[in-house]
């Protein structure tokens, strides 16, 4: 009668196992069960009949055979047991086939198996250097699948088979016995591959004197614990493959794991191949073989591109490949394939919600990875870590609230979730809770006590309330756990400085300018030099009290200006404000043509969400990918900057409602003020928009009056929220039926008491970034003079743009009113110069 399909692969691995014991048995000559180095040479040469070997080869060998394979050296002399010499074959050390041939044994009887192996005993199989997987053998390329439904061997068959962890688990799905028999291979090939590189790994580290024995990296890497659930941005580097990808051994690898391949390919059905090539590309996973994995993932999608299996487990590969869009993708098919599996798949939905949205925060996606968050969230209530995600996310873009409950629902899932405390300690600092903070970032830390982002986020809570100590001590733990954190350092020289220990700040500064090479953190170590080389001096007649401030803050209306050009105190406050956000999202680099482009080739349906008029409305997702491409300049990390910046000021004021969705021509006319090109484009690409916009179709190139309005009334609420807009509209009117057409618009735009005239003061500020004032410090902050320079005309005290708008001017000058006179550049100080020498040198001619 024919063997099934798992007793002929036990006969496959027993008849490997037999030729092990015989050959074994062959050259253990005192029968002691064991092979000493004589029975070891004679079998190392009796093998390798055609090598002349010296016997200082022949010491080099049976030593390290015997440092390698320690564990199964018998006590008393007696040698390498059977285990021993089964685990060498297994390692790759030898041929069993081919050695067997040598020794010219007789072959096996038809079923012929070892008694002592192959037992069928899942306690003795379970037993790594006995079990009959260390023994076996290249099955048959063509083993029947199993029974019709499809289920997985025997508990005792996979004992027996001595398979990984992951196969062993409920959930394997591994669905053919050919599958089994192509894992016992793999598994083969790969421990082969991982003793020659460990071994020439050894070899190097022995020539260079350091051992070896602390660089052995390959079992921490033996189970991938986020091949499951990714654990997010920086594990894409831990998880790194250990192998030496061009090595001769890996090449050798590669071949043979082609051959596998090939055998999967040539199964009797499409089913049975897929089954394969999972197999194949799951262990290949689990040992960081993340490119070999994938090809076989991906020739599994060819082979049933609808199973949501192989799309999520290649997206998974990708990611660790640091390909995180390409991964994005997979996760996308995956979503698609799961989606339409029904409830077959809905076990893993929440699981592709959750990678798909790590994947999109690698690439910057931050509001469209809260969406996946929050799906899986809602398919899994019971998923502590897609709300963990999702609140860390929603912090991200500035959301603190709907962070803070996200986060206090994942502890209440998972009290001891380290991460989750910290960043609810985070979302609580934000919105002004630092007693809850630190209680939740001490939790963090308690919990786990090298956890960096807590010890340096508290840091970073004690350095606002002032407590300089407290702060200096979080960041020198920080850094004595990672030692390269330049932001910890740079810190940790502020806090220093708040403490007063110049010459120790002085030192950070120095420390964290060797870490990142930054110019700002040079600039601070200049001018931490400049303080303590020069202080203020006072004018002349003037005492310099001890424990007098350096400054004094007064009231605007003492602030007089010296001609028109003269920037206005407040304006300058207001326009140094939007500058600060414009270089936070970087609209500053956007060029307006690009918004005008968007406008003509993104088709966005009309909804009458909301207010009920008709509307290119779209979700903040949605709108987060057309920011992608209109800052596709910026890295991921920086973009997450600029789309939080984006979304508390502008989006949190369109989307006053809290619906999730915001008007596109309306955001398209906020931002187009402050991105580049000229003023008048700016202007005209505001107009468009506005006409863009359903409300204006078929206008012939005019708006309503009250859309102008409505839309000054929301840039001024964006941009200068400390003037009452509403007020503008109580005295204008917002329901005024007429129209208006770009002149009319531009009157309306300029005033600067009602609309935005402040955008030439904006301009000014970005043409005069880079612009110095020589050797002119401020009298206040003592920082050199970039941009323009307000110098007080009685006195002659010099201020910066900061200063002069934040009305601070030196004590010592106690005036009834200040007269400030605006330098944009120094040839302009040099012209009002000899001009004021000129008419000084006429008036003495008139006056002799």
């Amino acid at each position: 009668m024919a063997l099934s399909a798992s007793a002929a692969a036990s006969a496959g691995r027993g008849a490997r196992a037999e030729k092990v014991r015989r050959i074994f048995e062959r050259f253990d000559a005192n029968g002691d069960g064991g092979l000493d180095r004589d029975e070891m040479a004679a079998l190392v040469v009796a093998v390798n009949p055609r090598v002349k070997f010296s016997e200082d080869q022949i010491s080099v060998i049976l030593d390290e055979v015997f440092r390698t394979y320690a564990e199964f050296i018998l006590p008393g002399g007696r040698g390498l047991s059977l285990p021993g010499l089964l685990r060498t074959y297994d390692d790759g050390a030898g041929d069993v086939d081919r050695d067997f041939l040598a020794l010219s044994l007789p072959p096996l009887e038809s079923g012929a198996s070892s008694p002592e192996i192959a037992t069928g005993d899942p306690a003795a199989a379970s037993s790594p250097p006995s079990g009959a997987a260390a023994a076996a053998s290249l099955l048959d390329d063509h083993i029947k699948p199993l029974g019709a439904a499809g289920a997985a061997p025997s508990s005792s068959s996979r004992a027996a088979a001595a398979a990984p962890a992951w196969a062993t688990s409920p959930s394997h799905g591994i669905a053919f016995d050919s599958s089994w028999a192509l894992l016992d291979d793999l598994e083969i090939l790969v421990k082969r591959l991982r003793s020659k590189q460990l071994r020439r790994t050894s070899s190097i580290d022995t020539i260079n004197g350091s051992g070896g024995a602390g660089n052995n990296n390959f079992d921490s890497f033996s189970e991938a614990g986020w091949s499951r659930e990714i654990s997010g941005q920086a594990d894409s580097a831990s998880t790194a493959a250990p192998w030496d990808e061009t090595s001769r051994d890996y090449l050798t690898f590669v071949k043979e794991l082609a051959v596998l391949r090939t055998r999967a390919d040539a199964s009797r059905s499409r089913e049975e191949a897929f089954d394969n090539h999972m197999v194949i590309g799951r262990a290949l996973s689990e040992h960081r073989l993340f490119r070999d994995a994938l090809n076989s993932f991906r020739r599994a999608c060819e082979l049933q591109p609808t199973d949501v299996r192989p799309h999520f487990r290649a997206g998974n590969c990708l990611y660790a490949l640091g390909r995180h869009s390409e991964a994005k993708e997979e996760y996308l098919l995956a979503l698609e394939a799961a989606e339409a599996g029904g409830s077959q798949s809905a076990d893993i939905l929440p699981q592709i919600h959750v990678n798909l949205g790590i994947a999109m925060e690698a690439e910057g996606m931050v509001l469209g990875a809260c969406e996946h968050y929050r799906e899986a969230a809602i398919l899994c209530p019971s998923h502590a870590r897609a709300l963990k995600l999702l609140g860390s996310a929603l912090f991200g873009v500035g959301e603190y609230r709907a962070a803070e409950k996200a986060l206090e629902e994942a502890i209440f899932l998972k009290p001891d979730y380290a991460d989750a405390h910290c960043d609810l300690g985070s979302a609580l600092h934000a919105i002004g809770d630092d007693d809850r903070a630190v209680q939740e970032f001490q939790k963090a830390i308690d919990l786990k006590p090298g956890h960096v982002d807590a010890l340096y986020n508290l840091g970073g809570l004690n350095m606002d309330a002032g407590r300089f100590v407290r702060a200096a001590e979080m960041y020198t733990r920080v850094l004595s756990i990672r030692p390269h954190h330049w932001r910890a350092q740079l810190n940790k020289a502020v806090a220093l400085l708040g403490q007063g220990e110049s010459e120790e700040a002085k030192k950070a500064l120095k420390e964290a300018f060797k870490m990142t090479q930054r110019v700002e953190v040079y600039d601070a170590i200049s001018h931490l030099k400049t303080l303590q080389k020069k202080k203020p001096k006072p004018p002349k007649g003037k005492d310099d009290s001890p424990g007098e401030e350096a400054f004094v803050v007064v009231e605007p209306s003492k602030f007089k200006r010296v001609g028109r050009k003269t920037t206005l105190r407040q304006d300058l406050a207001n326009a140094l404000d939007i500058r600060a956000f414009e270089r936070t999202t970087k609209l500053g680099h956007c060029d307006t043509e690009l918004l005008r482009k968007e406008m003509n080739e993104t088709d966005v349906p009309i909804s009458y969400s909301g207010t009920g008029n008709p509307e290119k409305s779209i979700r903040k997702a949605a709108l987060e990918v057309i920011l992608r491409r209109l800052l596709s300049f910026l890295k991921p990390d920086t973009f997450q900057g600029s789309v939080k910046a984006i979304n508390e000021r502008i989006l949190s004021v369109l989307d006053a409602s809290g619906s999730g969705r915001v008007d596109l021509g309306m955001f398209f006319a906020i931002i187009a003020p402050i991105c580049s090109g000229p003023v008048d484009k700016r202007k005209r690409v505001v107009f468009d928009a506005l006409l863009w916009r359903p409300a204006s179709e078929g206008s012939r190139g005019q708006i309503r009056r009250s859309d102008a309005l409505s839309y000054i009334k929301l840039l001024r609420a964006v941009y200068i929220p400390n003037h009452g807009a509403s007020d503008m509209l109580e005295m204008h009117g917002e329901s005024d039926p007429t129209m208006v057409s770009y002149t009319e618009f531009l009157e309306m735009f300029n005033d600067p008491d009602w609309g935005f005239g402040i955008l030439s003061t904006l301009v000014k500020l970005e043409d005069s970034d880079h612009i110095r004032h020589g050797r002119h410090t401020c009298s206040i902050c003592r920082y050199p003079i970039i941009g323009s320079r307000f110098k007080e005309t009685k006195y002659s005290f010099s201020l910066c743009n900061r200063c002069y708008s934040e009305g601070k001017v030196p004590s010592a000058f106690k005036l009834d009113e200040y007269r400030f006179k605006e330098y944009g550049n120094e040839s302009e100080a040099l012209i009002d110069k000899c001009m004021c020498f000129n008419l000084h040198s006429k008036k003495l001619e008139a006056d002799t």
